[in-house]
Formats: C-alpha cells, sequence, structure tokens
C-alpha cells in the first residue's frame, strides 16, 4: 500500500532544480500535477476547487521570464494548494462551510499566498477542511471526507485534512494548512508528510476566515524537510497591518540547515505525553530519538490543564464568532461541530478568563522549560490514522472519543505557542500507516525544528511515500 506508483510526482526540490537547470517548463510541471490530481482526487478528495486559468497563466509567466533571459525567483513553477479558508482572488472562501457558499468571492489573495506567488509557485485551487477548522479528522458533512491516500477507508486528519491528502498523494508538493490545537500537526502525521506550525504570531493570518484568533497559527505541509524549509523562509514576512503578527525580523533558517544537531540539548517528552500514546507511537519517538542523540526525559508543566483551557478558549472563540449566523443558519452547519458552537457560546465569561489567566502562566513555565533544553520530542499523534466514523477509541486501556483525541498530544503545545515540525515515520504494527513525531522548539526557533527534521531526512529515519493508486482512478 505504500509502494511508489510508477508516474508518482518528482519531489518538490527536484522540480525546483529541474526548472533552475532549464531541464523542465513550469507548464510542464503544472500539467503533469493536474494530470495526478485528475488521477487521484476521486479517491482521495482533497480539492474543492482548482484555478486552472491562474495556474496555467502564471505557469507560462515564469517560463517568459526564462526565455526573455531574466532571473527565476526562489520556488519558480513550484505547484502547491491550499487549505479553502485562504482567501483566494476570484473564489469564495468557503472555510469548510455550507453556510459561506452565499458569500462574495475574494477581491484579493490572502498575504502568504500572494508571497508564495511572488516567489514564483503557481496556485492549483483549494483544499477540502473540517467545517470552520472545528475538528481533527476532515469528515465533512457537505463537502465529503477526505480520505488517506495510503488507505481510503480512514481518516486524514484535520482540520486541514485536505492538505495533508493533497501532498501524500502526490498532487502537489506544498500546500498551506491552519493549525489552532493540532490541525498541521495531526494530518501531517496520519498522512506521512513534512508539517510546519511556527511560533504563534510568526505568519501573517491576513486574508484567511479565523476560528480561534488567540490561537490560529498557518503554516506549510511539504514532501520533504528541505522544502518545508524553503517555503517557510519565503512566507516569512513581518506584517504590520496584520496586529496578530508579531513585528519580528525575518530570520531565513534554509542556509543553515546543513549544521545539523550537534550541540543541542535535545529530550524526550515523557508523563502525559507517553500516557496518552500507544505502543507505535512511542516507537517513532523512539526512533528519533536514536538517531538526534536524545536519552533523558523530560516533563512538559500542566500539559493535561493546558488541553482544558485550550478548549474552553476554543469553544468560547469560535461560538461567539458565529453566534450571527448559528442564530440564522444553524441547520445549515456541520453537524458534528455546531452543538460545540453553541455550547461554546453559551460558556460562562468566569471560564474563559480563568482559561487566559491559567495561559499567561502556563507560557512562563514552558519558557523556563526551554531554558535548559533546545529541542523537545513527542509524538504527533496517539495513534495511526483510524477508520472514517470512528467514534471511540482505546489508548492503552482508557476508552476516548475518537475526534478530539487526535489533539490529545498537539493541543498543550500550540497553547504555548512553539514551534513544531512534524517528521513522518513509519513504524511497525499499523498496517503501513504513518505517525509523525513532533520536533518542538522555543518560540521564534523554527530552525532548531527543522535542523532536526533534516537530520532525520537526512538519516532515512523519516521521509515521505507516496502511495499507489489503482490504474484509471
Amino acid at each position: 500500500m505504500t509502494a511508489a506508483q510508477p508516474n508518482a510526482m518528482p519531489d518538490g526540490v527536484a522540480g525546483l532544480r529541474a526548472i533552475a537547470r532549464g531541464d523542465a517548463t513550469a507548464r510542464e510541471w503544472l500539467e503533469r500535477s493536474l494530470a495526478r490530481i485528475d488521477a487521484t482526487d476521486g479517491a482521495v478528495n482533497a480539492f474543492t476547487a482548482r484555478t486552472l486559468a491562474r495556474a496555467r497563466a502564471d505557469a507560462d509567466r515564469v517560463d517568459a521570464m526564462r526565455a526573455a533571459g531574466q532571473a527565476l525567483p526562489p520556488l519558480a513553477g513550484l505547484p502547491y494548494a491550499v487549505k479553502n479558508l485562504f482567501d483566494i482572488e476570484g473564489v469564495v472562501t468557503l472555510a469548510g462551510s455550507k453556510v459561506n457558499r452565499g458569500h462574495a468571492a475574494a477581491t484579493a489573495d490572502a498575504v502568504l499566498v500572494q508571497r508564495l506567488r511572488a516567489a514564483g509557485a503557481v496556485l492549483l485551487g483549494a483544499l477540502n477542511m473540517d467545517e470552520y477548522a472545528y475538528g481533527f479528522t476532515t469528515e465533512n458533512t457537505h463537502y465529503g471526507p477526505t480520505r488517506n491516500p495510503h488507505d481510503r477507508s480512514r481518516i486524514a486528519g484535520g482540520s486541514s485534512g485536505g492538505s495533508g491528502a493533497a501532498v501524500a498523494a502526490g498532487q502537489v508538493p506544498v500546500s498551506l494548512g491552519s493549525d489552532t490545537n493540532g490541525s498541521i500537526r495531526v494530518p501531517a502525521s496520519l498522512c506521512g508528510v513534512w508539517g510546519l506550525k511556527p511560533t504563534f504570531g510568526r505568519l501573517s493570518r491576513r486574508g484567511t476566515f479565523p476560528f480561534v484568533h488567540s490561537i490560529d497559527h498557518l503554516g506549510p505541509f511539504a514532501d520533504s524537510a528541505a522544502l518545508l524549509a524553503r517555503v517557510y523562509d519565503t512566507l516569512q514576512y513581518p506584517d504590520s497591518q496584520d496586529p496578530g503578527c508579531h513585528a519580528r525580523a525575518v530570520q531565513p533558517v534554509y542556509p543553515a540547515l546543513g549544521s545539523g544537531t550537534q550541540g543541542l540539548r535535545i529530550g524526550v517528552l515523557g508523563g502525559y505525553f507517553d500516557t496518552n500514546a500507544t505502543a507505535p507511537a512511542r516507537a517513532v519517538v523512539s526512533a528519533a530519538a536514536s538517531v538526534l542523540g536524545a536519552t533523558r526525559t523530560v516533563e512538559w508543566p500542566d500539559a493535561q490543564m493546558a488541553r482544558i483551557a485550550a478548549f474552553i478558549i476554543t469553544a468560547s472563540e469560535g461560538g461567539s464568532l458565529h453566534l450571527p449566523a448559528l442564530r440564522r443558519h444553524a441547520a445549515d452547519f456541520e453537524p458534528l461541530s455546531v452543538d460545540r458552537f453553541i455550547a461554546g457560546a453559551l460558556q460562562p465569561a468566569h471560564w474563559v478568563a480563568r482559561a487566559h489567566r491559567f495561559r499567561r502562566l502556563y507560557r512562563e513555565r514552558v519558557l523556563g522549560l526551554f531554558q535548559d533544553w533546545d529541542l523537545l520530542l513527542a509524538p504527533a499523534t496517539p495513534v495511526a490514522a483510524p477508520a472514517i466514523g470512528t467514534e471511540w477509541l482505546d489508548i492503552n486501556g482508557t476508552t476516548h472519543p475518537c475526534r478530539p483525541a487526535m489533539g490529545l498530544l498537539t493541543q498543550p503545545i500550540s497553547f504555548a505557542g512553539c514551534p513544531v515540525a512534524v517528521a513522518p515515520m513509519w513504524p511497525d504494527g499499523t498496517q503501513g500507516m504513518p505517525i509523525g513525531v513532533q520536533l518542538i522548539a522555543a518560540p521564534w526557533r523554527e530552525d532548531i525544528a527543522l535542523r532536526a527534521a533534516v537530520a532525520l531526512e537526512q538519516a532515512g529515519a523519516a521521509g515521505i511515500r507516496h502511495p499507489h493508486f489503482d490504474e484509471g482512478l
């Protein structure tokens, strides 16, 4: 099920090199990606819209630059797609919902889409997600579930499930998603691709449909760690027009990737992160720790309390944001989330205030942890991808509701705002399905997380495996 398909796409770095050398054209790369989407998306259901005219015009623009002897931008010809909460000029921003279908089309691209277009990347379309990003499985009632490319009976994760699945299926080498409580890291883990949740406030969110303003992050998925870093460097931008984007100078990480991890103080998270992980999830962390030379166990402070507080703030802000639509169109909301939105809007203000107060203290404790450690390892999900429709999971003898349980190991990390790269690994005992490892660094140290990701990739311990698709799909 994980064998490479003969017509699978070349990886993104190889494609960029071919364009730079003149061995291929951007139009050729684009058409090959579109053919791959045509062949596979009926099985995967990653795309909700395709921007074909725009994509062909942008690819032709790259090729015209070469023909004119002009220097090519750094991501010239790179095909990509975005979660459908990113504004795309001329396209309605669905955010996974039925309610948004009646909105006017976006009049401009989201800032991160603008950044990629300026760098020469070619946008192919918008990707499926949980409605309004409230979910971990992308079992979308309105647009259908996104299916895991490695086993189409299983979930792709969420809420950026289409973003993870599109890269895993070889449809595009790069996609963009969002992560509030784990929505980049969970699909990266379950689909077996590289993902990056940057520091909270690092990337501009202008031009995206929000979920929880005080926790939302944006970030990329990619088919290699090196490409993940190159795309992240392109996305960095201190956006003064986004009050949630912290005014920090761009700090390129790609040039330093070759420096490795020697000298870094690397630990493995125990306690909560061990108790809430199955044996295969613990095994991938052990394998990563062996490669990176991590031998000591570290306790993350107040992980369970952080998850509870994250749930309270998520429900409250999400419910408040959608309250007017809930009053008018509750029947049009996703059945899997409408009750949670309503309950969140009705939460006592006292609960929300206490959760925010706790978060301030929690961040201080987490920052204190990084005085002694540079990088910490943990599983990204407690299990490999469960079957679509699964309601309950058993994790070490404790029964959990399946959908929220997919964020057990990610929520405490994003609540502190730390940057995390996810490395895709392939343990025994999961029927060929991947589980990712979280590479967690201190705020603003994406370079450390990405250096570790590249080290795992170069050692052969982590990496993407494109799935096989039957002929004719």
